[in-house]
């Protein structure tokens, strides 16, 4: 008997209120289906004083109703301040460290962590490595096909997939939204806090096409594999991972919940998706070894 699929929430990417914030992982703590969630800045690290010290009592709530958190570290690292914050992050000894970057796997220093999808685990090879390092689950880069994680999955090892979200594409240390508003990153007045779920970027014929939070690059659309649940399952993918955006996050973890445990369809689950989040278009090309904006259930998008 195969063991019950784990659903997780990875962390908030973007600028929120930190009462919006706080207030979403009490929501989430209380009401959302969920095995696992992340926590801490994954993007930028002038976020992170806004709500860090709300994080010891939104852990503290998420973990009295019954859910692991572990917390992210950044993806990007670009001075000494912030090394010095993934070696304090990586000697909190009482809880798992999601590592996004290679700083943060060496200062962990072969202790048990999850490597997050911002280091790149593209083949049986590295997944190898990380693992000898003390990885105990690796959460793969959004762009693998199928087939590829499939590969992956062959090893034993335990992998998280993301199946919900718009897709993290790359980190700069340009500062986008700083320089949409002629502001220099150091002085970028937190403009980025004015777009909730990133600033979308469009082609020169007006088609969007990509999202912007802060210094990092996101699609445009969300990625949606409720219709591929089956198939990863099948493969052997142990986790699958939702990305939290300003929309009903409760509804929709009900819905992969669902999914997952066999109580809904994929027409179902596609269904109740399109209805909550009618406005925004889906993609699962990746999957397909397709362009990433390939959306293979046109009938919803």
């Amino acid at each position: 008997m195969q063991p019950k699929s784990q659903l997780t929430l990875g962390p908030v990417l973007f600028n929120w209120p930190v009462e919006r914030w706080r207030d979403f992982y009490f929501r989430i703590a209380d009401e959302a289906p969920l095995d696992t969630v992340y926590l801490g800045e994954v993007v930028c690290s002038k976020r992170l004083p806004f709500y860090a010290e709300h994080l010891p009592v939104v852990a503290e709530r998420l973990m009295a109703a019954g859910k692991d958190v572990v917390f992210s570290t950044l993806a990007l690292v670009m001075n000494k301040r912030e090394l010095d914050q993934q070696r304090n992050l990586a000697q909190m000894t009482d809880t798992l460290i999601e590592a996004n970057d290679l700083s943060a796997i060496s200062a962990l220093n072969g202790r048990p962590h999850i490597v997050g999808p911002y280091i790149n685990t593209y083949n049986e090879g590295t997944a190898a490595h990380f693992v000898r390092r003390g990885a105990q689950r690796i959460v793969l880069p959004p762009e693998l096909p199928g087939e590829t994680i499939g590969i992956l999955a062959e090893t034993g090892i335990d992998l998280e997939v993301q199946v919900f979200g718009r897709l993290p594409l790359a980190l700069s240390s340009r500062c986008y939204h700083a320089r949409s508003r002629n502001l220099h990153k150091d002085n970028c007045q937190f403009v980025c806090a004015e777009d909730l779920d990133g600033m979308t970027l469009s082609t020169v014929d007006g088609s969007d096409f990509l999202t912007v939070n802060g210094t990092q690059t996101l699609s445009y659309r969300y990625g949606n594999l409720a219709g591929e649940l089956s198939d990863l399952q099948n493969m052997g993918v142990t986790h699958f991972r939702l990305s939290p955006h300003a929309t009903d996050m409760v509804a929709v973890t009900h819905c992969f919940r669902r999914q997952l445990d066999g109580e809904l369809t994929v027409d179902e689950a596609l269904n109740q998706l399109s209805e909550l989040l009618s406005n925004v278009p889906f993609a699962d090309g990746f999957f397909h070894d397709q362009a990433g904006v390939a959306w293979n259930h046109a009938r919803n998008n």
